[in-house]
């Protein structure tokens, strides 16, 4: 379960990292609620991975995960 917390959180690190372009320095509503669940939604995610993955490889897999998504997307 502890791989899945991993992933969602990668997935979430995605989201709000993509969602800040769209924010407009948290000017716009939607996009800043967006970001900021999505930026809760992460940690949370990590924290509770953390219960039973070291910190050293969630942190890892967490940061590779969001850097990757977020490279594809904007080559997208």
């Amino acid at each position: 379960m502890s791989w899945l917390y991993v992933a969602i959180a990668g997935c979430l690190e995605i989201v709000w990292a993509v969602g800040l372009k769209y924010t407009d320095g948290f000017s716009n509503f939607w996009p800043s609620l967006i970001t900021a669940v999505a930026m809760l939604g992460s940690v949370f995610f990590l924290e509770e991975s953390l219960k039973t993955i070291p910190i050293g490889t969630a942190y890892a897999v967490w940061t590779g995960i969001g850097a990757a998504g977020t490279a594809i997307i904007g080559m997208i």
